[in-house]
């Protein structure tokens, strides 16, 4: 990977907004969720006095401070907590771990960064913070269907993450909307759990690989709903009950009995800001060194579901956000 270099100097502090005359911080972490949380948990314990800009209340075009777990009613699979745990719970308790150690939590939206030069420059409205590094967490975002219904069954009977959530509707139909890679790896998961899989695509044939297609249909748990869309999430107090669907083609509606509705038409990353001054890879993501957290640009460095289009999972997000944290404090240790 490229690597912008960038010389290390430090403004005058009149250059620099009237907050950030003070010294720069040792580090500004940008986002919250597993990865920043556990980035801020191991640079508070190395002294590093990290910054948190958390994110201030849930938008949908970037989700909820806390990350997507925030939005997760059971958590079951994340280690330690063999009862389970509800997403906020997990995040408070990430969240007050850090601040224990230090860190400083702000809950408020970056929306601009200045990476031209050392230190760095946060935004968030009317505040900025001076930065000697900057770790990025700012994670994905499900895309959604932008159905009422869809929001009003949210956590109970509609999810984003099978491999979260499809244990927890065992022995009952399911449906996954979509027709790529995702989809088809969503459906086949499911198929462990469900009585029958129902795949909702708009088209008549797959967007999905050859071999993954191939194993959808092969599968005798997935059937397929062609050329149709869903029009609205059926559901009662106990959650969702059915789908109605509509044929692209015909226009024709009809009712489909299901206990659980996944969404699998892709993810978005939260790059929006960064796009003009870290590299991104085709599909929005931040590009990373192999098997590390470094960027594009020297001092900056990107955690969890912002740079992992793959596994997108809370354990793998606090894996990286370790990582980062590490690879930051070596950073700053050799740039005294």
């Amino acid at each position: 990977m490229s690597r912008r270099e960038i010389p290390v100097l430090v403004s005058d502090a009149a250059d620099l907004p009237v907050s950030d005359a003070s010294p720069p911080r040792r580090v500004v972490i940008i986002g919250s969720g597993p990865a920043g949380y556990t980035a801020g948990l191991y640079a508070a314990r190395a002294e590093l006095a990290p910054v948190i800009l958390a994110g201030s209340g849930f938008d949908p075009d970037i989700g909820l401070p806390g990350g997507q777990l925030m939005l997760t009613t059971d958590v079951e699979n994340y280690p330690g907590f063999p009862e389970g745990v509800t997403g906020p719970e997990l995040m408070d308790l990430f969240r007050r771990q850090a601040e224990r150690f230090g860190a400083e939590v702000h809950n408020v939206d970056a929306d601009g960064v200045d990476f031209g030069s050392r230190p760095f420059t946060v935004r968030a409205g009317e505040e900025s913070w001076s930065a000697d590094s900057v770790i990025v967490a700012t994670g994905a975002r499900a895309r959604w269907l932008g159905l009422p219904s869809e929001t009003a069954f949210l956590n109970r009977g509609v999810s984003a993450c099978a491999t979260c959530d499809g244990a927890l509707y065992r022995g009952r139909e399911m449906a996954v909307v979509g027709g790529g890679d995702t989809a088809m790896e969503e459906a086949l998961f499911l198929t462990r759990f469900a009585s029958t899989v129902h795949v909702i695509h708009r088209r008549d044939e797959l967007r999905a690989s050859r071999i993954m297609a191939a194993r959808a249909m092969k599968n005798p748990k997935i059937r397929f709903e062609w050329d149709s869309v869903v029009e609205e999430v059926l559901g009662d107090e106990d959650g969702v009950t059915g789908l109605r669907l509509a044929n692209v083609r015909s226009g024709d509606t009809s009712e489909l009995a299901v206990g659980a509705l996944f969404i699998a038409i892709g993810h978005v990353p939260n790059t929006e800001i960064f796009g003009d001054v870290l590299e991104l890879d085709p599909h929005g993501y931040i590009r990373v060194d192999p098997g590390a957290t470094t960027t594009s640009v020297e001092g900056v460095f990107a955690c969890g579901d912002v740079m992992d289009p793959t596994y997108r999972q809370a354990v793998t997000a606090a894996g990286t956000g370790c990582m980062a944290a590490i690879a930051c404090e070596r950073w700053l240790a050799e740039h005294e």
